[in-house]
This record gives C-alpha cells, sequence and structure tokens, in this order.
C-alpha cells in the first residue's frame, strides 16, 4: 500500500498533463459556491442537466488555458501550489460567508491585521487548507515531471492550449441558447469562479496600486480659510462606525433597546444614510474624500488629499485615534495613535475596548487651549465575524449568543443576539464621547458626529458579513446608521436647528461629510458646496423643493 501510494505521488506526468489534473480538481472541489449559485438560477433538472455539465467541462477548459499560460518554466510548481493554497482560502471563505473575492476584497485582505485574522480562524477553514490546499501541494512537490527541451514544451503547451480553446468553443457552441443568457444576464455568476475571478481581480488590484504610485500627489482646496469669529476654539468627535447597520438601530424603529443610552440624550438621527462602500478599506477613505462615490478610486484617493489635510492646514488640530486596524491612509499626514494595545487603552479584558480611546484625551486638548480640534475616533465596534467578542460580559443582554466565527454552525437568533449586543456597546460608547464633550462644554463649542463605514448581512439570503460589490450589495450592507449631537453654543444655523427634525429622513450619504466638515469649522474654499452640507439650511430648502 505504502509502495503504491509512493508510486503515484512520484509518478511522471507532462507539465500539461498536471494542469489538466488540477484544474479538474478545482472544478470538482473548489466551485461547490459557484455551482450552487448556478444552480438557483438553472435549477437541477432534465432540461438543464447537458448545460450544467457543459459548464463544468468549460470552467476546466478556462482554468487550462490561464494555467498553461501562467505556470512556466521555474515559475511552475511554485506558482501552482502557491494557487492551490490561495484557492484553498478562496473557497473557504466563498462556501462559508458567500463572499465574492473581487479587488475591493483582496485590498480587505492586505489591509487586514493579525487580530482580525484571528477572528476568522476555525477548525473548517483549517480543513479546507490542508485538503484543498497543501495534500495536492505535496502531491505537486513530489511529481517527477517529465523533462522537455524548450521547443517540446512550448508546442505541447500550445498543443494544449488550443485544444482547451477549441474544445470551449464546441461546448459554447453546442449549447449556445443556454450560453448567450449565461453570458449576457447572469454575468454576477462569474464572480464566483474560482480561481479565474480572483485572479481577475489580483491583477485589477496590482494594477490600481501601480497607477496609485505612479500618480503626482494633487493638492486641493488650497484657497480654504477659516472665517474668523470671536466664538470659543471647536471641538468636534468624529466616530467612525464598524460594520453597525441601520436596520438594528432602535433609532430607526428596530424593537430591541440597543439605542438606550443616546437615547437619553439629545441627538439627531439620520435614518436613511447609505455608505460609500461595503468594506472598511474602500469606505473610510471614501468617506473623507470630495470624490464622491460616483468618482471614487482607491487610487485616486490614494494620491489626494482628504478633509483632514484641509481642515489641518487652516489651522485645526486633528487627532486620528484607531481601536481598528489603521486609517485606510486617511491619517498619513496628521497625527495618528494606535489604541489597539494595552500600551495605550486602558480597558483591554482582554480585547481593547473602544471607551478606552477616551482616556488622556483631557490632556491632549489642554494643549491646545485656543485652536479648533478635530479627534476620529476609529471603532473595533461590530466587526465581524466573532461579535461575542466586540462587547464586555456585562452588555451581555441578549442571549442565547453566538459564541464562535463560524456563523454557519449557529443560529439567526444567536447571530443577531451577539450583533445587537456589540450595536448596544456601541451605543454606551457614543454616550460616553458625548458626555466627556459636555465636560468642556464651558470654553468650546463641542459637536459629535457617528456614523458607520459600512453595513452587515446576518444571515439575510444566506449572506453573511459584508464586502459584496456595491452594485449587487443589499440595503444590510449599505444603509448605516448615522447620529449628531452638539452643544448648545454650537453656532449651527437657526434654520437649521429649527427644521432638523424635517432633515432627518432625507437621503444622505457618505458624499455629505466632506462638505459637512468643512461648514462645521468654518471653512471658506471655493471647493464647498452648501448644498452637500448636512449641517446647512441650503440642505433642508434643497430637499424641500425635490
Amino acid at each position: 500500500m505504502k509502495k503504491s501510494f509512493y508510486h503515484f505521488l512520484i509518478h511522471s506526468f507532462t507539465p500539461s498533463q498536471v494542469i489538466a489534473l488540477v484544474s479538474v480538481f478545482w472544478v470538482l472541489t473548489a466551485n461547490l459556491t459557484f455551482f450552487r449559485q448556478v444552480i438557483q438560477v438553472y435549477p437541477l433538472n432534465k432540461d438543464n442537466l447537458i448545460f450544467l455539465i457543459s459548464l463544468a467541462g468549460l470552467f476546466v477548459c478556462v482554468n487550462m488555458m490561464i494555467l498553461l499560460v501562467l505556470a512556466i518554466g521555474r515559475l511552475y510548481k511554485p506558482l501552482l501550489i502557491l494557487l492551490l493554497l490561495l484557492t484553498s482560502m478562496s473557497a473557504y471563505f466563498m462556501d462559508t460567508y458567500q463572499v465574492i473575492i473581487d479587488d475591493q476584497m483582496i485590498n480587505n485582505i492586505f489591509h487586514t491585521d493579525m487580530h482580525e485574522t484571528l477572528d476568522l480562524l476555525s477548525l473548517q477553514q483549517l480543513a479546507y487548507f490542508l485538503f484543498l490546499g497543501v495534500f495536492p501541494s505535496v502531491w505537486m512537490y513530489y511529481q517527477r515531471i517529465d523533462q522537455l527541451s524548450w521547443k517540446q514544451a512550448l508546442m505541447q503547451r500550445l498543443l494544449w492550449f488550443g485544444m482547451s480553446a477549441a474544445m470551449a468553443l464546441l461546448i459554447i457552441f453546442s449549447q449556445s441558447g443556454f450560453y448567450t443568457s449565461f453570458f449576457r444576464e447572469h454575468k454576477v455568476l462569474r464572480f464566483y469562479a474560482n480561481p479565474s475571478y480572483y485572479l481577475y481581480s489580483l491583477g485589477k488590484y496590482a494594477n490600481s496600486r501601480f497607477q496609485s504610485k505612479t500618480r503626482q500627489f494633487t493638492p486641493i482646496a488650497t484657497d480654504a480659510k477659516r472665517i474668523t469669529s470671536k466664538d470659543a476654539p471647536r471641538l468636534v468627535v468624529f466616530v467612525v462606525g464598524e460594520t453597525a447597520r441601520a436596520q438594528n438601530f432602535s433609532w430607526n424603529g428596530y424593537a430591541r433597546p440597543t439605542n438606550v443610552f443616546t437615547r437619553q440624550q439629545p441627538v439627531i438621527n439620520f435614518s436613511h444614510v447609505t455608505s460609500c462602500g461595503t468594506s472598511t478599506a474602500y469606505s473610510v477613505p471614501c468617506m473623507f474624500s470630495d470624490l464622491g462615490r460616483g468618482n471614487f478610486s482607491i487610487a485616486r484617493a490614494a494620491s489626494r488629499e482628504n478633509i483632514l489635510d484641509i481642515l489641518k492646514r487652516v489651522g485645526v488640530h486633528v487627532l486620528w485615534r484607531d481601536n481598528n486596524s489603521d486609517s485606510k491612509g486617511v491619517a498619513d499626514r496628521v497625527v495618528y495613535q494606535s489604541w489597539k494595545s494595552h500600551k495605550n487603552n486602558p480597558l483591554c479584558n482582554p480585547e481593547c475596548r473602544d471607551v478606552g480611546m477616551l482616556s488622556g484625551l483631557d490632556e491632549y486638548i489642554a494643549q491646545f487651549p485656543r485652536k479648533d480640534i478635530l479627534i476620529v475616533l476609529h471603532q473595533m465596534g461590530n466587526h465581524g465575524p466573532a461579535y461575542y467578542k466586540r462587547y464586555p460580559a456585562d452588555f451581555e443582554q441578549f442571549t442565547p449568543v453566538c459564541q464562535t466565527n463560524q456563523l454557519e454552525q449557529c443560529s439567526d437568533t444567536g447571530i443577531i443576539n451577539a450583533y445587537d449586543n456589540a450595536l448596544r456597546y456601541t451605543d454606551y460608547f457614543l454616550s460616553q464621547v458625548i458626555q466627556w464633550l459636555k465636560t468642556h462644554d464651558q470654553n468650546r463649542l463641542t459637536a459629535m458626529i457617528y456614523v458607520s463605514d459600512h453595513g452587515e448581512s446576518l444571515g439575510e439570503k444566506g449572506l453573511y458579513l459584508h464586502g459584496l460589490p456595491y452594485f449587487m450589495a443589499p440595503d444590510e450592507q449599505t444603509h448605516v446608521p448615522m447620529l449628531f449631537w452638539s452643544g448648545n453654543q454650537f453656532p449651527l444655523e437657526k434654520q437649521w436647528r429649527q427644521s432638523a427634525e424635517q432633515y432627518q429622513s432625507a437621503p444622505l450619504s457618505h458624499d455629505n461629510l466632506f462638505y459637512s466638515l468643512l461648514g462645521l469649522f468654518a471653512v471658506k474654499t471655493a471647493l464647498y458646496q452648501p448644498g452637500k452640507d448636512i449641517f446647512s439650511h441650503s440642505v433642508i430648502a434643497r430637499d424641500q423643493k425635490k
């Protein structure tokens, strides 16, 4: 038995034969989500059976053509082993959370820190990695590859590529009626193809990174000036929420008391706010940018100033405190402090809590007694899938709780209970921000803005977490909560205060935040658009005209 297994391991194949075997292996084992999505459109019955079988064959041909081009020369074995490992992880996340590995998701992966990575580890993930990645890679490593001259190798690859292309065309034309609708009307299905779509997305991501490196850095609003006044200096806290969805805020009609703490404050709730993206790495730089969702790209934002740069230039002291992974490039040119360790954060048990970001702020603002200050607090919030870790034990009001990162193993009730407990802790944190700001009401004009970066799917339609392409993302991933509080002396327009209740249900988005911060700090620039400033009466007037 051992001898026969050893001979199987070292059996001599040509490179093209190995590529064919790997392609078949991926179609059979690493594309469960792809075929599950296909069967939802083309149900498994006698009318569709031949098409579904042909689709599997077409997929093998496509994978072979990709590998025949990429896996060449000395890269042959290392590249195939790398792709086996990556494809196993891609299969795990698609099968478990129904995510799509596009360029934005790849950007998220590169911006994920070790703490977030550990939250995602599971025995099921290990099983995928071993059986779909490591064990096939061991087989690949021990394979004896026929030695061919470069001419023989080239001719063999051309032959196999031609055969694969011919077979693919034959399959398409033999089932042309099905494939016409498949390619034209169901383009979303290709997003689930593994590994072809994530390889395409890697290329797209690499191109965007190259563009951001080669772009000339662009200053904006160079004419910006503070409108001088005799008012006390301003102190604004901007809380960047994490993974909070508006549907689970009791401010927005949710039956559970998830906002019991801010309900005790004169907070203004904006109930119809949409995010710029469906991931932190995309939404956070977008909400501080003047580009707006329609013109935004990570590459453009990385080579362009944002609202923090403008405020700093006109004399506002800007501090970014982070209890998340990082600022995604937004705070690269202002004071940045990580609050994710015991070194700075006094409230770690063992996870460092968002409330701990308030420690030491009195000492910070005391350094600038007559200066305007903006403090950005980037939350850990409801970062999933381990929602049960996001709050202290005494905030566990809703039970039973899903206490694993394997959400598919939990009941819907357990997932929502853990998520809502984390929301209650965020609400408590926001109430503490307000209480802290009130201690400075006597000598400063104080205000707080809270808005989440994106929402979250909690099992609706079989979807979990976030990060779907925006055009197909459900409301749960794009409808985000936003709250505002200000001290009585904060110089908002009288008409705005009188009309604010009318405006709470108006359609807003992350696009409004850039102009709203300019307005809150009374910054005059040609770039400012009062019609996009949430705190300008002209916004309400504009909305009433619609």
